[in-house]
Parts: C-alpha cells; sequence; structure tokens
C-alpha cells in the first residue's frame, strides 16, 4: 500500500482542534482512510456497525468490484479461471499467489491427493451424532477435531505447520463432508481413491457404495470442480472475517477454519443456496411457472413478508460474474443427465426473466447471483439440500487458508478488537435485597 498525495482532515464544530489523517491507495478500488490513531488523538471511536466502510487489513489475494460485477482471484478473472484451470490450480494460485506450472501442478496435486484419507478414530466421533443432525453441525465438530489428530501442524505462528495443515484441510475436506452425508443415510463410508480428480474423488465417496462403484460422469465432475472454483474466496465476507478474527488470537488453523465453518452456516450466508431451493419448491407446490407472476407481486409488497432468495448482493451491485458461469453450468448438467425440461429450472428462468424486465427488480439491482443456479445443478447431481452449505465450506476452505497465512504473515497485524458504543446504564451501586 502507499501513501497517497493527500490527507483527510476531521473537524470537530466544537471548538476541537482538527485532525488530519493519511490516506493510503491500494493497486484498484477505493482509497483508505488510516484512523489508527484517532483514539489516542481524539479519544474517540468510529461507528461502522457490520464493518461495511472499514478495511480491517490489507490483502492481495481477492479484489471484487460490485458495481462492475468483476471477481478477481489474484488478478486473475474468476471467467477465466472457470473455464481455464481446475479447483486445485485455483488453490495454488490463492495459497501461493501464482499459477502453477506443470511441474508444481504435479507436485500440489500429489502432495494434496496423498493426505486425502482421515484417521480411523474420526468414524467414532462422527458416531456420537444423531443420524439426522445437520451436516454442518457435524462438520463445525469434524473440523475442530482435526487439532485432535495433527499435534505435529498446530502452530499458526510456523510457516511449515500452516502449510502441511492447509493442505490437509484441501485434502481432507471432500472426505469429511462424504462421511457427514454418508452418516446421515445410514451408508458405510467409502475411503478416497487417488487415481481420481479431486472432484471426481468427492463424488465417489458421496454416491458409492461397497456393493457397488460409482462411476464418474465427466459433466457433473467439472461442474462440481466449476462450483469449487466460484467459492473458493470472496474477499473479506463474515466467514472470513471470522477465520481472520479467530487465528488472530493464535490459535490453530483447523480451529480457525471450524470458526469459519460455522460462520457460514448461517441462511444470509452458506445457506442462501439452500433457502433459495427452499424457495423455488414452494413456488412449485404453489402450482409453479404459472404462480410466478403472483409470486414475484408478493416479493413487491413490504408487508407480505415473502422473499426473494438468490437474487441481489451485499457487494454485486451488477450482475454476479459467478451466476453467468454458474447459469451455463446448470444448462450442461441438465442436459447431460436428461433434465432439460426440470420444473425447477423452467420456474428459475421465469424467476430470472422478470426480475430483468421488472422495473421494481432493475431499479434495486436484483440480479441473480451465484446461489441462484447452484443449489439447481446440486439437486440434479443428487446432493441433498442440507448438505448444501457442506459443499460450500469445502470449497471456501482454501480462501480461509490463504487468508488467514496473509493475516498472520502481516506485520502490521493484530488480534483483533473492536470497539463499542455503549448506550447502557452508567455505573450504579448494588443495592441491599431488600431494597431492590
Amino acid at each position: 500500500m502507499k501513501l497517497a498525495d493527500y490527507k483527510a482532515t476531521l473537524s470537530f464544530s466544537n471548538g476541537s482542534p482538527a485532525v488530519d489523517m493519511p490516506i493510503y491507495q491500494g493497486n484498484i478500488g477505493p482509497d483508505v482512510i488510516d484512523i489508527r490513531k484517532l483514539y489516542a488523538q481524539t479519544g474517540k471511536f468510529t461507528y461502522d456497525p457490520g464493518f461495511l466502510s472499514t478495511a480491517a487489513c490489507q490483502s492481495t489475494i481477492t479484489y471484487i468490484d460490485g458495481d462492475k460485477g468483476e471477481l478477481l482471484y489474484r488478478g486473475y478473472p474468476i471467467e477465466q479461471l472457470a473455464t481455464n484451470c481446475d479447483f486445485l490450480e485455483t488453490c495454488h494460485l490463492l495459497l501461493y499467489g501464482d499459477l502453477p506450472n506443470a511441474a508444481q501442478k504435479v507436485d500440489f496435486t500429489s502432495r494434496v491427493t496423498n493426505h486425502t484419507m482421515v484417521n480411523e478414530q474420526m468414524q467414532f466421533f462422527l458416531r456420537g451424532f444423531r443420524r439426522d443432525a445437520h451436516p454442518m453441525a457435524i462438520m463445525t465438530g469434524l473440523v475442530g477435531a482435526l487439532s485432535a489428530f495433527y499435534h505435529d501442524s498446530t502452530d499458526v505462528h510456523n510457516a511449515e505447520h500452516r502449510d502441511i495443515s492447509a493442505i490437509r484441510l484441501i485434502a481432507k475436506m471432500p472426505t469429511l463432508v462424504a462421511m457427514a452425508y454418508k452418516y446421515s443415510v445410514g451408508q458405510p463410508f467409502i475411503y478416497p481413491k487417488n487415481d481420481l480428480s479431486y472432484a471426481g474423488n468427492f463424488m465417489r465417496m458421496m454416491f458409492a457404495t461397497p456393493c457397488e462403484d460409482y462411476k464418474v460422469n465427466e459433466v457433473i465432475e467439472r461442474a462440481m470442480d466449476r462450483i469449487f472454483i466460484l467459492h473458493a474466496d470472496h474477499e473479506q465476507n463474515a466467514s472470513t472475517s471470522t477465520v481472520r478474527l479467530c487465528g488472530s488470537s493464535g490459535t490453530n488453523p483447523f480451529a480457525a477454519i471450524a470458526a469459519g465453518v460455522a460462520c457460514l452456516w448461517g441462511p444470509a450466508h452458506g445457506g442462501a443456496n439452500e433457502a433459495c431451493l427452499e424457495m423455488l419448491e414452494d413456488i412449485q407446490r404453489m402450482g409453479g411457472v404459472s404462480k410466478v407472476g403472483e409470486f414475484m407481486e408478493k416479493v413487491k409488497d413490504k408487508n407480505s413478508g415473502v422473499k426473494l432468495m438468490g437474487f441481489g448482493h451485499r457487494v454485486y451491485k451488477n450482475y454476479d460474474p459467478r451466476a453467468k458461469l454458474m447459469q451455463e453450468t446448470c444448462n450442461e448438467v441438465l442436459t447431460a443427465l436428461g433434465l432439460e425440461n426440470d420444473p425447477l429450472f423452467k420456474l428459475a428462468k421465469e424467476l430470472e426473466k422478470i426480475a430483468l424486465e421488472d422495473d421494481y427488480f432493475v431499479q434495486r439491482k436484483l440480479y441473480p447471483n451465484v446461489d441462484f443456479y447452484s443449489g439447481i445443478v446440486q439437486r440434479a447431481i443428487g446432493i441433498p439440500v442440507k448438505l448444501f452449505t457442506g459443499i460450500f465450506a469445502l470449497a471456501r476452505t482454501v480462501g480461509w487458508i490463504a487468508q488467514l497465512n496473509e493475516m498472520i504473515g502481516d506485520p502490521e497485524y493484530k488480534i483483533g478488537r473492536p470497539r463499542q458504543l455503549f448506550t447502557g446504564s452508567v455505573k450504579r451501586d448494588v443495592m441491599p435485597i431488600a431494597k431492590r
């Protein structure tokens, strides 16, 4: 980051002296006002609920331009990565800053592949959960439990520990998600098969059984790989900020990632694709495509309580670039599976058509986001709705690790400590119980 050639001046109407604050410029994106000395100079904090106007760190990993609908991983547009690279190449990019060459790709893929198994005792840990437990409840516990099995990589301040824990987490997350699924349906766990691709191995662990193997469909394999790429990182969102905040205490990488999994579980964050598919199924029960217009009118009515899921985004004020890619994948998967006439897909297309033409939605820039189509794709593949967020966590793990590693390596990093505007009782004395 570089110092701008101008400063910000904060003046007060009560006669307090004005304060000059430096301004820093990134390579792209808004300039930032450095308020680190504000409290020391003025005795005042800033107030920014949700940190919507606050840059909590400097980062070189992911950049989003919400107005343009642009997403870059280490400078590369998401469209190019999703079209020309596989997920493990994207992992290498996020972790180490560059796409691998041919030799580096072979080496990195081999390192990940050699860590796909989990300790056999994890099975006994898993069996402590109820069969109907939400997969994210299971995943939160399993990821945190990894620190109990891999003591040789729990020092977050040791670069080698961070690297091996990164490889282990990326390698083992598909195994853990598949185990959570198998447990919920009462089927035996399927061990990894390391001659398959990352996505292909995951699909086999999900759907093979001891009595019948699963033949990986190339279209589905590619679709799952693209889902992983599109969800791999997304700048300083809630779960990434949670991982950074948790990791700032010096906790081990497995615990920090488990905190991210817990945060991602929320329906306003990782659970949005689950909520989107549930909305489509509700419309289908109401009568399908013929009821879409009626549903959209309810959405416009603030008093109806009906929400349009899968449209609009906290950051993007344009078409989510990931949504266009996911729509392509949706068409490919449904065609390959002979589901071109899938009623939920028809519903989705009709919803999108209205949202892109109706002034109410156009003025509010409620474009489809990545959750809108990813749920349809996963449902077509055979993944249950409750597992959608677990797959999101699997994909986002590499982004969380890259962000955590970057924070630990930043000489300016400190343990996170947000401030508050206190509006409770002022100091008061405890009265004897007879006088209360």
